[in-house]
């Protein structure tokens, strides 16, 4: 499995209130594929006698603040290959901390959807189109003004 990608502990540790080792620890134990319940029970040691609310605040924003940084690393390269990266906005990118932030700096860099509308007006369809929406032309100007296409 790929590396997950490196996120801020320090500040999952302020936002749920317990310190960072605790914090390091149940990321750890939840990474080796153990569940929040076994942690909970038979690894109080380890986690400094957290309870199951705890843990289960840690993983959710562990899971957030990873998510973020995979969209994040994905977003830069995108940008990056349409050369139009400057470092502000790489900054506001690594600087983002949830989907919905990222999403909205990617937003005037995504490529556009090509719709059928899209590509028929790139094939000069828009006037016959007026022309049928307009519903002046008979159906055999319609039929002259089509075979052109």
């Amino acid at each position: 499995m790929d590396e997950p990608p490196p996120i801020n502990l320090r500040r999952v540790a302020t936002e749920v209130g317990v310190a960072v080792s605790q914090v390091e620890s149940v990321v750890a134990l939840l990474d080796e594929g153990n569940t929040v319940p076994f942690i909970t029970r038979y690894r109080k040691e380890r986690t400094g006698n957290l309870d199951e609310e705890q843990i289960r605040a840690i993983q959710k924003r562990v899971k957030t603040l990873r998510q973020v940084a995979v969209r994040a690393r994905t977003i830069l390269r995108l940008i990056e290959s349409q050369g139009k990266l400057t470092d502000a906005l790489r900054r506001q990118i690594e600087r983002a901390d949830s989907l919905k932030r990222l999403e909205d700096l990617y937003l005037p860099y995504r490529p556009k959807r090509q719709s059928r509308a899209m590509l028929a007006r790139q094939r000069g369809l828009e006037p016959l189109a007026e022309r049928i929406w307009s519903g002046d032309a008979t159906l055999g100007e319609l039929d002259e003004a089509a075979r052109a296409f």
